[in-house]
């Protein structure tokens, strides 16, 4: 089983991954508030994942670092606007409007009905999912959807510099580089904000869960899915995390599926399906 199939998988797993993560991390920010939670997932994920990749700093074109660089960007643009959106917006309205980023990039790289159709039932999927048909829109956040949205867009920009990443750099170590140099930025900035309370046992305890799951293993396993799928179905796979959010919380937390979330789930099966169906038709 190679090529896209087993990009699909990795998309799987690095999905499953962070909607455990998001969980913990959504406990984290009332403690030490979104900058504080941004540098722990980072400087932690980096210093889990250091002894493992085994960075160098020799070797490297102009070309790889700038790549690199613009990863850097997005990383630390998606967690920091998103974390503060949900400051300020219900978590299903930020998701949906999040989703614009990879839903539109997916949509820029399509090729034929049946990817449209895939990104479509994504979409609706998502909505149907999150619970935004439920929001009172009228008395959302302006600031919040534009963060959200600003999320969305260093979304795409992530997915399209990690899959030059993976290709210019070995292994994981472009994307370590990336997390390092985010943290670098992050931690003063989360020090200023929260002081000692950012190292407290217990916040780095949690963080250190969160880097993992949050940070070091999806972000690797998507790395290596860029490497066998192109952005599009990047994209569609990106609106499966609302429903594996809404399944643990049946499963696990005993929270009920309204009908319209379980129609929303059915769209993402099916669009995941014709992704996956559309990788096996490429291998």
């Amino acid at each position: 089983m190679v090529g896209p199939v087993r990009g699909v998988l990795f998309m799987l797993g690095a999905v499953l991954s962070v909607q455990i993560g998001g969980a913990l991390a959504a406990t984290l920010i009332p403690q030490v508030g979104p900058l504080g939670t941004v540098a722990l997932r980072m400087s932690l994920a980096a210093l889990l994942m250091a002894p493992v990749v085994r960075p160098h700093l020799h070797g490297h074109t102009r070309d790889d670092w700038m790549r690199v660089l613009a990863l850097v960007i997005a990383l630390g643009g998606l967690n920091t606007a998103f974390y503060f959106s949900l400051e300020r917006l219900p978590l299903g309205v930020a998701v949906t409007v999040e989703f614009l980023g990879p839903l539109g990039m997916a949509a820029l790289g399509s090729h034929s009905v049946r990817d449209w159709l895939a990104i479509l039932l994504a979409l609706g999927g998502v909505v149907g999912v999150s619970g935004a048909l439920n929001a009172d829109w009228a008395s959302i956040s302006i600031l919040g959807l534009l963060l959200a949205f600003t999320a969305g867009i260093f979304w795409a920009l992530y997915a399209k510099s990690a899959q030059l990443v993976g290709a210019s750099w070995s292994k994981l170590e472009g994307l370590w580089w990336a997390i390092a140099l985010n943290s670098v930025v992050l931690l003063p900035i989360g020090f200023v904000a929260q002081g000692a309370n950012l190292v407290q046992p217990r916040h780095l305890l949690i963080g250190l869960v969160v880097a993992l799951m949050s940070s070091a293993l999806p972000y690797s396993l998507e790395m290596y899915a860029l490497r066998h799928i192109d952005t599009t179905v990047y994209g569609v796979f990106t609106g499966m995390e609302p429903a594996v959010a809404a399944t643990a919380g049946f499963f696990i937390l005993g929270q009920t599926l309204t009908p319209v979330q379980m129609v929303g789930m059915a769209f993402v099966v099916a669009a995941a399906w014709l992704v996956m169906a559309r990788g096996r038709q490429h291998d």
